[in-house]
């Protein structure tokens, strides 16, 4: 049987990305039959959401929960407040600012943990296809595998991490690993999760049953030095806290040149962050995923070196 879904959305300063989102979801087949409800968190913004709540209160039907927070709780923090106030036992993870390419993206989504592949591999949480809104061309950085000549085009296939822009999860498993770090205001706070999903004896998917279109708008963002900075000290905590030794070391080695690049050659900014990571060891504590969850990483053909 199909389970019904809690849409979770967290929105900071794009109204008008996620009134669209919002119009987008009114439009897909059986919304009543697939979506229990839809959680909207307000992350603190600092911009008018007049518009978007005279659409929620025009259209009671939708049962959307908007909530107001008076802080920024970033998407760490933002996810695990919704998840802990989620009712449904299927959780569908939307970024403020993405659309549904079409209107069966909910039916395929609600159906996804019912797929062979899914099924007989224990998989918990399953990435969707990312498209660019204007150009309509794949957005290869939200494709949760690096070997992508090889796998772009299957319809689906088991991974090594996730996306988090849109992906649908299992509320329960929560309940079983714990919810998301929240020393992480933003980034790679998936391949936390994902690590641990896979040190529990669970998969992760991938699948093109669902696709949406992404605006990647630049608002509510940080810089992009410290986007870069903040995505290379938690790849390098992550790769400390579950990894071997030896891809802590690459990680960070790795991540600093390609911040360099990244930056322009920001080194105030690559400096700074260089002592942030080389506390990492005597800050962070390891607990390390088993042979079990490495086997099947390799066995995915995931990267573990950065």
């Amino acid at each position: 049987m199909t389970e019904r879904l809690s849409i979770l959305i967290i929105t900071y300063n794009r109204e008008e990305d996620t009134l669209e989102l919002l119009k987008s979801l009114k439009t897909q087949v059986d919304y009543d039959l697939y979506i229990g409800e839809v959680l909207l968190l307000n992350n603190a913004s600092t911009v008018s959401y007049d518009r978007l709540k005279a659409y929620i209160a025009e259209h009671p039907e939708m049962n959307i929960r908007y909530i107001e927070h008076s802080e920024n709780l970033g998407v760490a923090r933002g996810r695990n407040y919704l998840i802990q106030e989620a009712k449904y036992p299927l959780l569908f993870v939307l970024d403020d600012d993405v659309v549904f390419d079409d209107v069966n993206g909910i039916r395929n989504a609600a159906g996804t943990f019912n797929e062979p592949l899914f099924a007989q591999n224990n998989t918990a949480i399953v990435s969707f296809c990312v498209f660019y809104y204007d150009t309509l061309e794949r957005q290869k950085t939200a494709f949760p595998h690096k070997k992508q000549s090889k796998y772009i085009g299957r319809q689906q296939f088991l991974t090594s991490y996730f996306i988090g822009g849109a992906h649908l999860v299992r509320r329960a498993l929560f309940n079983e690993i714990g919810l998301y770090p929240t020393t992480f205001f933003y980034g790679t706070e998936e391949y936390d999760l994902g690590f641990r999903i896979l040190n529990a004896g669970y998969t992760i998917g991938y699948s093109e049953a669902v696709k949406v279109l992404h605006k990647e708008s630049p608002l509510g963002r940080v810089t992009n030095s410290e986007k870069q900075a903040m995505l290379w000290y938690n790849k390098s905590t992550v790769a400390w806290k579950y990894l071997p030794k030896k891809y802590f070391y690459t990680t960070a080695a790795l991540w600093s040149l390609l911040v360099l690049k990244k930056t322009g050659f920001d080194l105030k900014t690559w400096f700074k962050t260089w002592s942030k990571i080389m506390r990492i060891p005597k800050d962070q504590l390891r607990t390390p995923i088993s042979k079990e969850a490495l086997s099947y990483i390799d066995a995915v053909e995931g990267r573990l070196w950065y």
